[in-house]
C-alpha cells in the first residue's frame, strides 16, 4: 500500500486554496457519477474521499511497514494490519455467510488460489519496494503531491493492462480453485480460525521485536485536522469503510481493476485493440463507455481527491518536480511490476489481500505469504539500486 511516514510539513495551517480545489473536484466527481448511474453510485465519491483522508492522515501502509519489519524488526505496522483484518472479518463474515447486508445482496472476492496468485503477489511485492508504494499508497501519495508516485501510477496502469494480455496463460497453471473458508468450514469456525491467525502474526511480531531489540515507539500527539493520526485509528477506519463499500457497491473495496480499465482505454486510443484478449472479451462496453460508470474508478478518483483535501487541510501540499534518474527508473520498473503482478493475483494488497481475507478466501492468504516474500526481495534490492534502505 503505502508510505508509512507522514509527509514533511510545510505549514501547520490549512491551505485554503488546496481545500477549495479539492472540494470542487469532489463535487464535480459526485455530479458526474450521479449523472452516470444515480445517487448510490455518487455516494462512492465521498466514500473514496474518506478512504483518501484516512490513508493520508494515518499514513497507514504496507510498503514501508513491511520494509521496516523486514529490515529492523519493527512490527507496529503489521500489528495494525492484523487489527484491521480482525475487524473486517468480524463485520464481513456474517454478511457474506447469508449473502445479504441490510437488505442488499452482497458477495465477496473469492478467487482461485494457485500459481497465478503466488507469482503475481511476489511480483507485486517486489514492485512495492521499488515503486515506493502499493495501489492505495500510490493513489493517496499522488493526491498528497508526490510527483514520483505519478510516474509510478502511470506505469502501474500500463503494467495492469499488460497483465491482462497474459492472464489466460497464468490461469491455466495449477490452482486449488476458489476456496471460501466460510463455505468450507462454516461461519464460526472460519471466523475463529482467521482471528487466531491474526493473533499469531501479532505475537510473532512482538517476539521478533524483542529478539532484535526494537525500542517501543512513543505515540505522537494526534491532531485530527492536521495529522498525523494514530495508525490504529487508521486500521479501524479502513475496516469500517471497507464494510461501507460492501454495502454500497455490493462487493468489497478494490483498486487495480480500475487501473486495467484505464490502461485498456489508453491502448485503444493508441490504436491497439485489446478486445481480442481473453480478459477483455466481454469488456468492450466498459472500454468504450465512461470511466465514471466504473465503481472502482470512481472510488479511485475519490481517494486521490480525498488525499488532496487532507494535504490541504494539513497545509502539506508541496509537490517537488526534482526527480533523480534513480527515482524515475525505479518508479517505472516498480510501476510495471505492480500492475502486472496485480492482474495475475486478482488484485493488490487491497483487493486481493485485505478484501480477499475479509471475504474468507484462501487466495488472500496466498497473497499475504507470497507478497511478503516479494517484499523481502524488494527490500534487499532497494539499497543496491540507489534507494534508501528504510
Amino acid at each position: 500500500m503505502i508510505q508509512s511516514g507522514n509527509m514533511p510539513a510545510t505549514s501547520r495551517h490549512p491551505d485554503l486554496r488546496v481545500v477549495a480545489a479539492a472540494g470542487a473536484i469532489l463535487i464535480a466527481l459526485a455530479v458526474m457519477a450521479f449523472l452516470e448511474r444515480g445517487g448510490r453510485h455518487a455516494l462512492l465519491v465521498p466514500l473514496g474521499a474518506a478512504l483518501g483522508v484516512v490513508l493520508y492522515h494515518a499514513s497507514f501502509g504496507f510498503t514501508a511497514a513491511w520494509r521496516r519489519f523486514i529490515v529492523t524488526g519493527e512490527g507496529r505496522g503489521l500489528r495494525a494490519q492484523m487489527v484491521m483484518l480482525a475487524i473486517a472479518v468480524v463485520l464481513f463474515f456474517p454478511a457474506l455467510s447469508t449473502g445479504e447486508l441490510l437488505g442488499e445482496r452482497v458477495g465477496g472476492f473469492v478467487m482461485p488460489a494457485g500459481v497465478s496468485v503466488l507469482a503475481g503477489a511476489f511480483i507485486f511485492g517486489v514492485g512495492m519496494q521499488l515503486g515506493g508504494g502499493c495501489a492505495s499508497g500510490t493513489l493517496f501519495t499522488v493526491g498528497g503531491g508526490s510527483v514520483r508516485m505519478v510516474v509510478t501510477l502511470v506505469f502501474f496502469v500500463i503494467g495492469s493492462v499488460l497483465g491482462t494480455a497474459h492472464l489466460g496463460w497464468w490461469l491455466d497453471q495449477p490452482s486449488l480453485g476458489g476456496v471460501s473458508f466460510i463455505r468450507l468450514l462454516g461461519l464460526w469456525p472460519a471466523l475463529l480460525l482467521n482471528l487466531a491467525a491474526f493473533a499469531g502474526i501479532c505475537i510473532l511480531t512482538v517476539a521478533v521485536e524483542r529478539r532484535r531489540g526494537v525500542a517501543p515507539q512513543q505515540p505522537a500527539a494526534t491532531d485530527w485536522l492536521l495529522g498525523p493520526w494514530p495508525v490504529m485509528a487508521g486500521a479501524v477506519a479502513l475496516a469500517l469503510l471497507n464494510f461501507v463499500t460492501l454495502y454500497l457497491a455490493h462487493r468489497p473495496w478494490g483498486i487495480t481493476s480500475g487501473f486495467a480499465l484505464w490502461g485498456a482505454k489508453w491502448f485503444t486510443m493508441a490504436g491497439i485493440d485489446v478486445t481480442g484478449w481473453d480478459y477483455w472479451r466481454n469488456g468492450r462496453a466498459a472500454i468504450e463507455g465512461s470511466v465514471m460508470a466504473d465503481v472502482t474508478s470512481v472510488m479511485n478518483f475519490g481517494i486521490i481527491a480525498g488525499a488532496f483535501l487532507a494535504s490541504g487541510l494539513a497545509g502539506k501540499f508541496n509537490p517537488s518536480f526534482r526527480l533523480s534518474a534513480v527515482d524515475i527508473v525505479t518508479a517505472v520498473i516498480g510501476g510495471l511490476l505492480l500492475g502486472y503482478g496485480a492482474r495475475l493475483a486478482f488484485g493488490c494488497n487491497i483487493g486481493a489481500f485485505f478484501s480477499g481475507i475479509a471475504s474468507g478466501s484462501l487466495h488472500g492468504w496466498f497473497w499475504l505469504v507470497s507478497g511478503f516474500a516479494g517484499n523481502i526481495l524488494g527490500a534487499w534490492l532497494r539499497p543496491r539500486v540507489g534507494l534508501p534502505k528504510i
